[in-house]
Parts: structure tokens; sequence; C-alpha cells
């Protein structure tokens, strides 16, 4: 699709057009002109929009959509035209569907699945078979089948000479492990932050310690082996110093932590909605103050929605029975804008393609167009009219929102909203 985006203004950094109200004139998926008052043709499709901004194209290292085997929970096509339409125009695929996603052909199938979606999707193959944790999966072959990383979705290795042997293993043919970090033995069957909101609503707690344990394991292995790892959707303040000591000491260790964590906190078990149940646990304010330090100082690499839609038969019931996880991707920006300023959100939110070597376009002429379209004015409130996803289990309904996702053009297509 060729179109003329009308007074943009570009946030990248990187690009001489930094800052700047411009018109960007989009040929063919290539940036052909960018600059003032460009001429229309007959050729493109204008869009204007007061207060439209532009980045590059924000990608999600951690998505959970369902297919195969939970279609009912989300479909690949839905999933991806729901990113879409939250600004992302990439989106690493958690291994968590039926069949795990374990093998090349589970490879081949989610890849071929979203060939003709506008947001491109990059799969995560499981670190062991079946995420049973017992033996490794087909790490080479999935690589090789387009694999970017490989961990096992919300679950932590106990075997720690088989995390020691993955890390070695991959340094073959430069490989990533992801390692969820929340040790089994220490949450036993905790359901909520340990503290003073568990302690009263008499939920069981699953302490710090659980999370900060493992991460500690793991760094060790780390240090050990080499080779490079990935610690997700990390929740407490200990696990944030760390990983900055780990850092220091020049360890290719990077990290992520989900927008719910950054936004709310176990505050909001009170009335034991179970859409605030997810993994790790909603933490306290102290915790949640630390990882936006951690996210301003750059010890957490990235943002993530860590999106995992569940259906009504999942999450409606008992706290302790009910699933953990949230739908993420349409409010991801809209809520971080009211916690971070808008520089830092977009670096957190194409940090995760450096991470996973995954290739960047700089706003400028004559590159390939991958961007994401967004305003950043003007407060509105989270509603379930705002949800794009087959599942509704989103715990940002009734959030304070400031600025929207307005879509994204990418691949040659230009995708909108509304």
């Amino acid at each position: 699709m060729n179109v003329i985006l009308r007074k943009v203004i570009i946030v990248d950094p990187k690009s001489e057009f930094h800052n700047q109200t411009v018109d960007v004139k989009i040929t063919d998926g290539i940036f052909e002109k960018i600059g003032t008052s460009l001429v229309q043709t007959t050729a493109h499709e204008e869009f204007q929009l007061d207060g439209l901004h532009i980045s590059q194209g924000w990608f999600d290292t951690s998505v959970s959509l369902g297919e195969p085997g939970f279609e009912d929970r989300e479909t690949i096509a839905n999933g991806l035209e729901v990113a879409a339409k939250s600004g992302f125009t990439g989106i690493a695929l958690q291994p968590n569907s039926y069949p795990i996603i374990d093998n090349q052909s589970q490879i081949h199938f989610v890849k071929q699945k979203a060939s003709n979606s506008a947001t491109e999707l990059f799969p995560i193959g499981a670190l062991t078979k079946a995420s049973e944790g017992k033996d490794l999966a087909e790490l080479f072959d999935m690589k090789n089948a387009g694999a970017i990383a490989f961990g096992d979705y919300n679950k932590s290795l106990s075997n720690a000479n088989l995390m020691k042997i993955a890390l070695q293993y991959v340094q073959d043919f430069d490989g990533i492990l992801i390692a969820f970090c929340q040790d089994e033995t220490l949450k036993g069957n905790g359901v909520a932050n340990e503290g003073i909101v568990s302690t009263r609503l008499g939920l069981k707690g699953i302490p710090n310690l659980a999370e900060e344990v493992d991460v500690a394991r793991n760094l060790f292995l780390l240090e050990y082996t080499g080779g490079k790892l990935h610690i997700p959707t990390i929740s407490s303040a200990k696990s944030v110093s760390l990983i900055k000591a780990a850092k220091s000491k020049g360890m290719q260790v990077t990290c992520s932590v989900a927008v719910h964590h950054l936004v709310l906190t176990d505050q909001k078990l009170e009335g034991f909605d179970t859409r605030y149940k997810v993994a790790p646990p909603l933490q306290n304010e102290e915790n949640r103050k630390a990882l936006i330090a951690g996210v301003l100082d750059n010890t957490i690499d990235c943002i993530t929605s860590d999106h995992n839609p569940f259906d009504i038969e999942n999450k409606k019931m008992e706290f302790d029975l009910s699933k953990e996880g949230t739908i993420g991707l349409e409010s991801a920006f809209g809520s971080l804008q009211t916690i971070l300023p808008l520089k830092k959100i977009i670096e957190k939110l194409t940090f995760g393609k450096t991470i996973l070597n995954i290739e960047s376009q700089i706003i400028a002429e004559n590159n390939k167009v991958s961007i994401s379209l967004f305003t950043i004015a003007n407060n509105w409130i989270f509603g379930k009219e705002h949800i794009l996803s087959k599942s509704k289990n989103s715990a940002f309904l009734g959030q304070q929102m400031k600025g929207k996702a307005i879509g994204i053009y990418n691949k040659g297509a230009l995708i909108l909203s509304s």
C-alpha cells in the first residue's frame, strides 16, 4: 500500500528526522521521501491525524496466542491483528500451545500461519521436550527452522545441570536461552505475593525469594558457562540488583518486565478478581517503584505485555484454581504513558529486537518501512469495548490510559485500529 502520512512527529533518536514534524511518503514499503508539504499523487492514499507520532516498530518479547490447540483462547490470525492494531510490528510467540512448540515442524507451522499478517511472528522454541523440564528439545533444528530463542514459558528449570548443559550447547550456534525464574518448591501452593495483602485476604503467599533464588542460581550458571541469557518478567527489587551486578561484570544477561508489574500492585487483589492473578504475582508498591527505577537506569532492557489469553472457564472461578495470566497488547502503550517518559517507552518497546537479533529499520529515506503509529495526548479509561482479543481477561479494565496506539505500517500494509 502506497501512502503519505501527513504532519507526523518522528520519535527515533537514530534518525536525522527525530522530533521533527514532517510528511512521510511510502512507496512499495519503502520510505521514498521524508519532508514538508510533499506533493500528493494519485498513486498514494493520504492519512492525517492530529498529534500523530511514528517510531520504529514496537516488538513484544512475550506473547501467548493459543493456536495450535487452544484456538478458543486466541488464534494466530486474530492475535496478530490485535498486535498490529496495538502498535506492534513484531511479536515473540511463546511455545505454550498444544502441542508445545518443541520441534522444527511446530516452528514451521506457526510461521506459515503468520505469513500473511502485517505483524511478524518470531517463535520461541521450548527449551525442554513438552516443556516438562526433563530433556532438552531439538534446539539446533528449531534454530534452523526459525526459532529466535529457547525457553519454557512460565516454568523454571529445576535441574541446574540441564540448564548448564543448555547454556553451553547453544553457544555453538549463538543461541539465546530464556529462563523464567520462580522456584517451584518455594512457591508451593502460593497464589499471590507474600505480604500484608495476601495475609489479610487469606491467600497463600509466594515469597520474593522464590524468584530471587532462581535469578541468582541462573546468573551463577551463566558466569560459569558463558553464553547469552534472558530473564523475563522480573518482579522484585532484589532481582533488579542481582541482574545489575551481573551486567557490571560484563555477563551477557538481559531481562524484561511486564507492563502490569510496572502499573499495578497487589492491592488490586482486594476483590479476589482473577484477572489480577498473574505469574509472577503482582507486587507491592516498593517493588513496583524499584522496577520503574530499573527501567529508567536501563538495568531492565525491555518491556513486554506478557499477553496471555484465557477463556472464561479458566478465569471465572475460585482464585486458587484459576489460571495465571492477563491479556495486555491493547493496553500496553496507553498504560505505560501514565508512568514513563515517551522516549523511554519507545526504547523499551523496541530493544527486544536487539536482544533477539532481529533487524531494526531506522526511519530514513530509502529504508524499509516498519513503524508504529500512535498519539501521546488525551486521557481515557480502558474498557471492554477496547478489547480486541478473543479472550477478555484483561487486568487493565477501568485503568487510566494516556494516548493511544493507532496501528502500524509493516510488510507493505497499513493497519489502523479504527
